[in-house]
């Protein structure tokens, strides 16, 4: 579907093939415009994260211990050391990986209190991603 995002990961690269890629490895639901638009964004020069974006649809999951139902669900980031990241906790690894000020939010979603209300606000939002700009209704959960 989006040739730029699937450049960052060409097909056989070891990152892909072993569960302790060489960057963290972000994976997003390629079937989502929102998702879709919101990957792109990490690579772009407001953030420019040192991670590998790659639609979840084109990664043998079983590798990480995935699945299709529970990615389809949430991001995931696997990082470098093979740990799986969810959620708010992925996007806190995105922004951790990303050129200044971003890190620092990074770290503040990590904060307990911040953590706890990160999540709620992720949730809301993956409930709602068919609503949000680039939506549509292939993005609604079931």
């Amino acid at each position: 579907m989006d040739e730029q995002l699937n450049k960052a990961m060409p097909a056989g690269d070891n990152s892909v093939d072993n569960s302790r890629p060489a960057k963290p490895l972000v994976l997003f639901d390629e079937d989502c415009g929102f998702c879709t638009t919101s990957a792109q964004a990490s690579q772009t020069s407001w953030f420019r994260a040192q991670v590998a974006v790659i639609a979840f649809q084109r990664v043998d999951l079983t590798v990480h211990n995935l699945t299709v139902d529970k990615c389809a669900e949430s991001l995931h980031v696997v990082d470098t050391d093979g740990s799986i990241h969810v959620g708010s906790d992925a996007v806190a690894v995105v922004f951790r990986e990303s050129r200044f000020p971003w890190p620092i939010v990074g770290a503040a979603l990590g904060l307990p209190g911040l953590r706890w209300v990160a999540q709620r606000v992720y949730a809301v939002v993956a409930a709602n991603r068919y609503r949000l700009p680039g939506g549509s209704a292939a993005c609604k959960l079931d």
